[in-house]
């Protein structure tokens, strides 16, 4: 598989994968089961971790250009999380455009930042 597919495909699951971890903390009305903050701090934990592993995988394949690949790959995967969330996430929840950002979308920077921080890495080891 080529680097951009992969590319592309991680993005989707770095998004996928907490989206369906939040599934089992809603019930089939679409009530929240746990404490709201507990359930952010699940999602976030959720999101990091699986993107640090999709991170890892992305990058074993990669041999030059670190930094520049860490920082296409955050800026796609950053682009995928928040778009599939304005076409899905958002009208699931009702959420208005600003309250989103404010609540969620802001946390997927935490993408770009590990993506560029494992680029920078791998770099300065060469």
């Amino acid at each position: 598989m080529n680097k951009y597919v992969r590319n592309v495909l991680y993005g989707f699951l770095a998004w996928l994968i907490p989206f369906v971890a939040s599934i089992f903390f809603y019930t089939r009305e679409g009530k929240l089961t746990i404490d709201i903050f507990l359930f952010k701090s699940i999602m976030i934990v959720v999101g990091s971790f699986s993107a640090a592993v999709l991170l890892i995988y992305y990058f074993k394949n990669i041999k030059l250009d670190y930094l520049k690949e860490g920082i296409i790959v955050g800026a796609v995967w950053f682009g995928t999380n928040i778009g599939l969330d304005l076409l899905i996430l958002i009208p699931m929840s009702g959420m208005s455009i600003a309250d989103y950002f404010a609540q969620i979308g802001l946390r997927y920077l935490a993408i770009p930042a590990m993506s560029i921080a494992v680029g920078t890495s791998l770099e300065n080891k060469k």
